[in-house]
């Protein structure tokens, strides 16, 4: 072929290149950018995680490490666990690492929870049955100090969130042993809401006319293809009727939906879709295929004759996804958002009034306030002061500091509580705010500490035997309505011969033998327990602890330790000197067993039947066992004649009592067979007759008689 046949056709070769899809899609011409429509997604998918099972673990941990690209965040964090059927809850500890300053609001509604962070970076109300865990490890040092509080459970790694939700049930077909990877599905363990400003973005699509909308969802591929379903709510504020809109649906093939529109709109979705108001009824368009790149998508809504993209949205793997548009009408657009930026354009008053917590000590009352915290608020404040005006924050450089002691700057002390309140004013209001702070006055406050040996807490001791409960009570004087103080911890302390052992741990009882009882109306703190009965080595004395917290309403959690030493008493100890329980025990005992001991004697006797005769009558019988059976010959260890006391005397041996050999009878008298059996004869007058051994066997008659025989043998 010659140059000027093959130039015509490159220049045709190109034409037709010009019109391929490729070209089309280079020529759509999309400038996304943020808008006003709003969207929020609930995801599993963490950037760093991993889970684990630790069933035989007595401390599970669970670490959250949170980043956020403000000054000051709030984070609402939730902790779920389902009920233990019969099994005691387990010990969790969950370790907060942050690196901004975070408003907590926490849920753990009945969970025994443990909670370490740091100071510094966690503004929180504490709720009941959670206690706080200072946190002093540095981020490289994290999981080396969680590792020895207990076994990791789970590892997350989130970037600015704005709610979790942190179940804490065994997750099954999980490894041993907790190693973070990226990209990580938390599964059942973790969902969480993240900060979405500034990620819903728009465009106007060049070339098309129209009012037609797009709205594009498009959801990233997770760390495990498995099957699921994708909840879309789509709200727009349109008031004139359905629009002319489009909803393109974009994930893996694995992801099915379920839609729930508020207006009609055409669908373009990979994979399965439903329709909420048609429930069981599932669509597909086959031989679909979504590109799964921005440009592609562009290209997608221009093809549908969108003139506009109203919502363009990318979100990893999530559950459900909630999209709100503020209108039907033109594209509106915002400026790019500044992540220094709150949500609010003015100060928030409201959130700089919570920081604001009192520190408390023996005489002191301090409050601090950062100002990069008030610079993050928006907030210009122009005095900080307690309700006496004369006393002002002091300007410590990054911070305000406002103290006074308890005897000035208008403090009011009233049954060992402080308050006062302290007056904030801003440039933006014309009233300043007010709030009330208070502290507990320690120095007027005791408590006391005691072991009793019964429930009825009447006499206290200071000694406990080996396997026996003892009964503590801690109270606080002088009591005050608006303290209610409770036990955070209490254990025994039996070194050096035995370990600690852990009564109570926040608030909670440590153990089967360990049961929190009623407190008294006047805050009284009550507590049995049952002591190990056998130890080796055995201890001798130990040291009882318990730990007191107690919260205001507008203060800091404050704690105070009393303690007491009591004698261990061990059941074979050489001397021991008896306890009450005990005295009263063996007397009751020793009194049951003579109770009983008479009366079976009397029953003995009393069941015995006499035979009477004629007094005189010759051969006439005397009063003897009349028992029906007789014992045979064997029985009684001799030949197959009866026995009689005066013919066949006893004797005792290491075997019971035996018949004497023949040759060491004595003579067959009465009197001499009564003497030999350790009974005197009797009156004359008494008549005589013949008596049995018990056995059930009448002797030969005989002169003399044998009184009470039965009762002898």
């Amino acid at each position: 072929m010659d140059r000027s046949t093959l130039c015509p056709a490159v220049a045709l070769l190109l034409a037709v290149c010009s019109l391929s899809p490729t070209s089309l899609a280079e020529a759509v011409r999309c400038n996304l950018q943020p808008v006003d429509n709003e969207v929020t997604y609930i995801t599993s998918q963490v950037p760093r995680g991993c889970v684990a099972q630790v069933p035989n673990a007595t401390v599970e941990v669970h670490i959250l490490s949170l980043e956020f690209p403000r000054a000051l965040s709030q984070l609402d964090l939730t902790v779920q666990m389902s009920k233990q059927n019969g099994t005691r809850a387990r010990e969790v500890l969950l370790v907060l690492d942050l690196d901004k300053i975070v408003h907590l609001r926490l849920q753990a509604p009945g969970i025994p929870l443990q909670l370490a962070y740091n100071n510094q970076h966690v503004f929180t109300g504490m709720p009941q049955g959670v206690s706080a865990v200072p946190l002093t490890a540095v981020k490289d040092q994290l999981r080396t100090w969680a590792e020895s509080k207990g076994a990791i459970a789970s590892v997350a790694e989130l970037n600015d969130p704005k709610s979790i939700l942190l179940r804490l049930d065994p997750v099954s077909r999980s490894p041993s042993s907790c190693r973070p990877q990226p990209n990580m599905d938390m599964g059942h363990r973790l969902e969480w809401w993240p900060h979405t400003e500034g990620l819903v973005r728009g465009c106007a699509l060049e070339g098309v006319a129209g009012h037609k909308e797009a709205h594009i969802l498009r959801v990233l591929p997770g760390s495990e293809a498995k099957p699921r379903t994708v909840t879309v709510e789509v709200k727009l504020s349109c008031t004139s009727g359905d629009p002319d809109a489009v909803l393109i649906l974009q994930g893996p093939p694995y992801v099915s939906w379920l839609i729930d529109a508020n207006h009609n709109m055409k669908i373009r979705a990979t994979g399965n879709y439903s329709i909420k108001i048609f429930p069981g009824k599932s669509f597909r368009e086959e031989h679909l295929v979504l590109p799964d790149t921005t440009q592609g998508l562009l290209e997608e809504a221009q093809r549908l004759n969108a003139s506009r993209v109203a919502s363009f949205v990318e979100v990893p793997l999530a559950s459900a996804i909630s999209l709100q548009a503020s209108s039907c009408g033109g594209l509106q657009t915002s400026p790019t958002p500044v992540e220094t930026t709150p949500l609010k354009e003015t100060c928030n008053e409201e959130l700089l009034m919570t920081l604001l917590r009192p520190n408390c000590s023996d005489d002191t009352m301090t409050l601090e306030l950062k100002k990069n915290l008030m610079l993050s608020l928006k907030c210009n404040i122009s005095s900080l002061t307690f309700l006496d005006h004369r006393c002002q924050a002091e300007d410590r450089g990054d911070q305000l500091v406002l103290h006074s002691a308890y005897s000035s700057c208008g403090m009011r002390v009233t049954e060992s509580v402080v308050n006062n309140e302290v007056v904030v004013s801003f440039l933006s209001s014309s009233s300043p705010q007010r709030k009330a702070v208070q502290c507990i006055d320690m120095k007027s406050l005791s408590f006391q500490l005691g072991l009793y040996l019964t429930p009825q807490f009447l006499q206290a001791s200071n000694a406990i035997e080996l396997g026996q409960q003892g009964f503590v009570q801690v109270s606080m004087s002088p009591p005050t309505p608006e303290i209610m103080p409770k036990l955070d911890s209490c254990q025994l302390d039996l070194k050096p011969e035995a370990d600690t052992v852990e009564l109570i741990q926040n608030q909670a009882a440590k153990g089967s033998c360990v049961n929190l009882l009623d407190s008294s109306p006047h805050g009284v703190m009550r507590f049995s327990f049952l002591l190990r009965g056998h130890m080796v080595p055995t201890p001798k004395a130990g040291t009882l602890s318990c730990t007191v917290a107690m919260r205001l309403r507008t203060s800091s959690l404050v704690r105070r330790t009393v303690s007491m030493r009591l004698n261990i008493v061990s059941p074979d100890m050489p001397g021991k000197t008896l306890v009450l329980p005990a005295v009263l025990g063996i007397t009751f005992g020793a009194f049951l067993i003579g109770a009983l001991l008479t009366a079976a004697l009397w029953y003995i006797y009393s069941h015995t039947p006499w035979r009477s005769a004629q007094p005189g009558a010759p051969g006439a019988a005397r009063p003897a066992l009349a028992q029906p059976e007789r014992l045979s010959s064997h029985q009684l260890g001799t030949t197959d004649h009866e026995l009689t006391p005066g013919s066949q005397p006893f004797h005792s041996t290491k075997d019971g009592p035996c018949p004497l050999p023949l040759s060491q009878r004595p003579a067959a008298s009465g009197g001499t067979s009564l003497e030999h059996l350790g009974v005197p004869p009797p009156h004359p007058a008494e008549p005589s007759s013949s008596v049995g051994l018990g056995y059930g066997c009448p002797g030969p008659q005989r002169d003399r008689t044998l009184p009470y025989m039965s009762t002898l043998l």
